[in-house]
């Protein structure tokens, strides 16, 4: 058997394990105060902070949501009292919409969130390319003469316009549309599903663009030289491939419904109504393609059997002939 005295721990010797204590002293002191992703802050009613772990969840339904300062903020209904509030360090919520349950909120650093208002929960985040240009309106014309109060009434209103929900069959989504750039992304997840830029020359406006509980209808405008010379809309949809028209440069998009739009392409071209659920124009009873037609009117078409003037005595005066008259005429300058 042999001996060995015990090792004497010299200075030297000691040098590698304090250092390798001092990393983990470091690393666990860095973990600690790592700061929380994109700056979200989440406070319960006496502002400490609250997280959906540590936090008894509400019903949604109960909740009443509100762009507030520079954050989210919820109340009980019933009672007034706030609930909890969402910041985000460096950055304004600027609007607020709903995607079946959940609240999609618009920073004006170009990022957007979604936050689940039962417990409160920050689901995902996405920055959208652009977008906070856009809200800004730096070097567009007047953009140097605005009051702060103008910018931020400015950057609310396009923030309004740039996002758009679709209550899609219980699977809800969202589209972001700036001039240059429009992203469609999954509710479930913040998943991005298509992202799309208009041809050269044109331009999406986001003022103009409108949504269905099926698709999102965006108006784009072209020019060559400088000057408008057509136009368009196009629609997309998360669930099928989306289509696309020709317009004048200022065709304007009406929501009738859930799911039919009316369009205005100026006093010439007749007035259209599209069903965004069918991807499909209305077509018109008198039309040549109505025996064909993917969508009829929402109102149906009167079988000329069943007219009451079918069976209706002769009229001695002639004003029923006139009517005729007038209504085949009207019939052969129908909108197909």
């Amino acid at each position: 058997m042999s001996w060995k005295p015990p090792r004497v721990l010299t200075p030297r010797s000691i040098l590698p394990a304090l250092a390798v204590m001092l990393v983990l002293a470091a690393g666990a002191a860095a973990h600690a105060n790592k700061p929380v992703p994109f700056g979200d802050r989440v406070a319960g009613p006496g502002d400490a902070e609250a997280t959906p772990v540590n936090s008894q969840s509400v019903d949604s339904a109960g909740l009443d949501l509100k762009v507030v300062g520079p954050g989210l903020e919820a109340y009980h209904k019933q009672t007034g009292e706030r609930a909890w509030t969402y910041r985000r360090e460096g950055a304004e919520a600027l609007y607020l919409a709903m995607a079946g349950d959940n609240a999609i909120v618009v920073w004006d650093d170009g990022l957007i969130t979604s936050v689940r208002p039962g417990d409160h929960a920050v689901r995902w985040h996405r920055a959208v390319p652009g977008l906070a240009d856009y809200l800004r309106a730096d070097g567009e014309p007047g953009a140097d003469k605005r009051t702060d109060a103008e910018r931020k009434e400015t950057a609310k209103q396009r923030a309004a316009a740039a996002l758009h929900t679709v209550q899609r069959d219980g699977s809800p989504w969202l589209a972001v549309v700036t001039p240059n750039l429009t992203m469609g992304l999954r509710d479930a997840d913040g998943d991005l599903r298509y992202n799309d830029r208009p041809s050269n020359g044109c331009l999406y406006d986001p003022l103009r663009t409108v949504h269905t509980d099926y698709a999102v209808l965006i108006p784009r405008t072209c020019t060559s030289g400088g000057v408008p010379v057509s136009g368009g809309i196009t629609g997309y949809r998360l669930d099928s491939n989306g289509w696309s028209m020709i317009t004048g440069p200022a065709a304007t998009v009406k929501v009738l419904d859930a799911g039919r739009v009316e369009i205005t392409d100026g006093p010439i071209v007749p007035v259209k109504v599209f069903d965004t659920k069918a991807a499909a124009p209305e077509t018109a009873c008198t039309g040549l393609d109505a025996p064909f037609a993917a969508v009829r009117p929402k109102e149906g078409c009167t079988d000329p059997s069943a007219s009451p003037t079918a069976t209706a005595p002769a009229d001695p005066t002639g004003a029923a002939a006139a009517s005729a008259t007038a209504s085949a005429a009207d019939g052969a300058t129908a909108p197909q």
